[in-house]
């Protein structure tokens, strides 16, 4: 993921001349607008105007989701996108989602869902006004392993499946703890409210439980974001001083827990300490051995990839209903040291 962290301070968008930035001032929900109109050959016509509405627009991952989205619309040239601030609440973007069908100002939405199934009642409003909608990251709609549309208004989903994807991490601390009796497991989950963290933990869980030797001493909520994450992970050591394993969804909870577990006497490199997401910090963290693997996203090619869907729905052009997102970078979904040795020039696609 989601990665999806809270604190991040601003956007801030890397480009060249072509690149425009303007405060939303009469939206509060819109934190920046792109555009590359202004600087097209005189005469373009056909500009299109897509919305990108963000989990978080302060996230990390959604920065680099909506990098990616600009880089591709200044390919165009007539592309213009606009990013909306979902703040880590469903009903905000709920009611993004119904603004937006309503405005008459977009052509297409790319949305990176918070709640992907509650949200789903949402999209029909810009079917009605005939404003395709690309997800990323998850699926929208009841089945959250389905990748293909399941919504009307949905036309391209660009995604991985995210329990396959949390059952081989969890697989990882499985051929960790072979040897160990017991081997003691801390889970750091997004928040379970969210349907897709709580079937991360389901994944999880259904690898894990398999296994009586692994004893899973605590489950804790470090909502995408560093302090909460160390807050947390202090928690748990104070009722479980003995950790062997700490098994994250999201790398920016595994770099606040490490704070915590170190400032504990642990050392890391003789523990198995996962994250999520492939952020940069998260690859030097595996690259040098202090975490044991990484679950890798690909957050600017998704919105490169989303980007085009879209404007290609729009210009009533052919659309890939399902692009997956593990296929979009150089490196396998799970990373180790191993592997990141065998590609030593990938960095990351995003910085927290």
């Amino acid at each position: 993921m989601k990665s999806l962290s809270n604190p991040q301070r601003r956007l801030v968008i890397a480009a060249s001349a072509l690149v425009s930035l303007t405060l939303a001032g009469c939206n509060s929900d819109v934190s920046q607008v792109y555009s590359s109109a202004d600087a097209a050959p005189s005469g373009k016509t056909g500009q299109v105007r897509i919305a990108l509405l963000a989990s978080s627009s302060q996230n990390g991952f959604n920065k680099a989701v909506y990098d990616g989205a600009v880089a591709k619309a200044k390919e165009y040239g007539d592309v213009e996108v606009t990013i909306f601030d979902g703040k880590f609440d469903s009903q905000t973007q709920f009611n993004q989602v119904q603004n937006v069908a309503s405005q008459g100002t977009y052509d297409g939405i790319v949305l990176v869902p918070n709640d992907n199934v509650g949200i789903a009642a949402a999209i029909p409003a810009a079917a009605q006004a005939k404003i395709p909608v690309v997800t990323t990251l998850f699926p929208v709609g009841p089945d959250l392993t389905e990748l293909k549309p399941q919504v009307e208004g949905i036309v391209s989903t660009v995604a991985a499946n995210t329990e396959e994807n949390s059952k081989k991490l969890a697989e990882g601390v499985v051929e960790y703890c072979e040897d160990k009796d017991p081997c003691r497991v801390a889970i750091l989950i997004g928040q379970l409210q969210f349907p897709f963290d709580n079937l991360r933990n389901k994944a999880y869980r259904s690898v894990l439980d398999g296994h009586p030797n692994i004893k899973v001493v605590a489950t804790g909520q470090g909502n995408y974001d560093r302090d909460t994450s160390l807050k947390a992970m202090q928690n748990i050591l104070q009722a479980n001083p003995k950790l062997d394993v700490v098994l994250s969804n999201a790398d920016q909870q595994t770099i606040g827990a490490q704070v915590a577990l170190e400032s504990a006497g642990y050392d890391l490199s003789k523990m198995y300490v996962t994250g999520g997401g492939g952020n940069q910090e998260a690859i030097k963290q595996v690259r040098a051995g202090t975490w044991a693997a990484d679950q890798v996203d690909f957050p600017n090619s998704m919105g490169r990839a989303a980007l085009e869907q879209v404007v290609n729905a729009v210009r009533g052009k052919p659309v890939t209903p399902v692009i997956d997102a593990n296929t979009l970078g150089p490196v396998p979904v799970i990373v180790t040291k191993e592997i990141l040795d065998e590609h030593p020039d990938f960095a990351g696609e995003w910085a927290d």
